[in-house]
């Protein structure tokens, strides 16, 4: 990182995805400066997650191609943009798909994290300043991703979704559930599931009738809490149904397919039950992020546990297969090699 580079065009090394399902490949690509209100970093950790595979095989997404993914990562600041205060050359910071302006009605409520600005948007390639990329090779424009676009050596992001953090959640272990029961189509995943404090596991496979008839038996009812984070149509109905009346509550985490729906009988919810949605956990990226990263520097929570594989980011098409096969849960993508 060097202050020479500051107001200049960058040449770097990036993995761009140019069709659908295609193999990313390593490409040298221009990434010019931060705008108003924007920040370029230079980026020295990445991983793969399976949002990015999602929108690269663009099954049930828009399309948008060619484009630079990724959307986890961590690194140092480069440069910062007309009007940007919180962070400067240096900053050891994450970039977020999701930020926070501070000023909407969303940003100044204790209860949302959805910044009317900034909130998550996966149809929109370019910057929200000038409706332009800021990736190009020779000349032709590259489309960012969620606004982070992290599988580039340097990157260019809007100010209010870049924090001095690093986000990390194993809410159910943390929270204190005592019988938690993992469900997966792999059953290879109980032994590592273990490490997340999952102690009971089912394969719906094993079973001739609906999975959240089989946990409603074992739990005399239902669950207090289910989380779904597949994105499938199919287990958030069962996380719903699985919940116990009275007073189950059901949470959806995965990303659907955009033309998804699924429907369920009125009577579930007459019966007191609750189905709810969450984004990024609540968190407002600026504001509570730095007090998880304590958590993890205190040690109160592990994160090391979540990182299956490594791979050097000339081989980042690897995370993808680990990813498709179900070997990984986070592959952590090094920049510099």
């Amino acid at each position: 990182m060097s202050s020479s580079t500051v107001g200049q065009v960058i040449k770097c090394k990036a993995a761009v995805s140019w069709e659908a399902g295609k193999p990313l490949v390593i490409e040298e690509v221009e990434v010019a400066p931060p705008q108003a209100g924007e920040v370029r970093l230079k980026i020295l950790y990445t991983s793969l997650c399976h949002t990015d595979v999602y929108f690269w095989e663009a099954k049930g997404q828009t399309p948008l191609f060619p484009r630079i993914f990724g959307h986890e990562a961590g690194g140092i600041v480069e440069s910062v943009g007309e009007g940007v205060t919180h962070l400067k050359p240096g900053d050891h910071a994450l970039p977020v798909f999701t930020g926070e302006c501070g000023e909407c009605p969303h940003c100044k409520s204790e209860e949302s994290n959805m910044c009317d600005l900034l909130r998550i948007n996966t149809d929109r390639g370019v910057m929200i300043h000038d409706s332009q990329t800021r990736f190009s090779i020779k000349g032709q424009p590259i489309y960012h991703f969620v606004g982070t676009s992290t599988f580039s050596e340097y990157t260019v992001v809007h100010a209010g979704c870049v924090a001095k953090v690093n986000p990390a959640a194993e809410g159910a272990r943390i929270s204190g559930a005592s019988r938690i029961i993992g469900v997966d189509l792999v059953s290879s995943r109980f032994e590592e599931a273990k490490k997340f404090g999952v102690n009971e596991f089912v394969n719906p496979k094993d079973h001739d009738k609906p999975v959240q008839e089989v946990i409603a038996a074992m739990t005399n009812g239902g669950v207090d809490r289910a989380v779904e984070c597949t994105g499938s149509i199919q287990a958030m109905i069962s996380a719903f149904e699985c919940v116990h009346d009275g007073w189950g509550v059901a949470v959806l985490v995965g990303v659907p397919n955009k033309d998804d729906a699924f429907k369920t009988h009125p009577v579930n919810f007459l019966n007191e039950r609750t189905l709810k949605g969450t984004f990024y956990g609540n968190y407002k990226p600026r504001t509570d992020l730095p007090s998880v990263v304590e958590k993890y520097m205190n040690g109160e929570l592990e994160l090391e546990k979540f990182i299956t594989h490594t791979v050097p980011f000339s081989e980042i098409n690897k995370a993808f297969d680990y990813m498709l096969k179900g070997e990984s849960i986070r592959c952590i993508i090094r920049m510099g090699e």
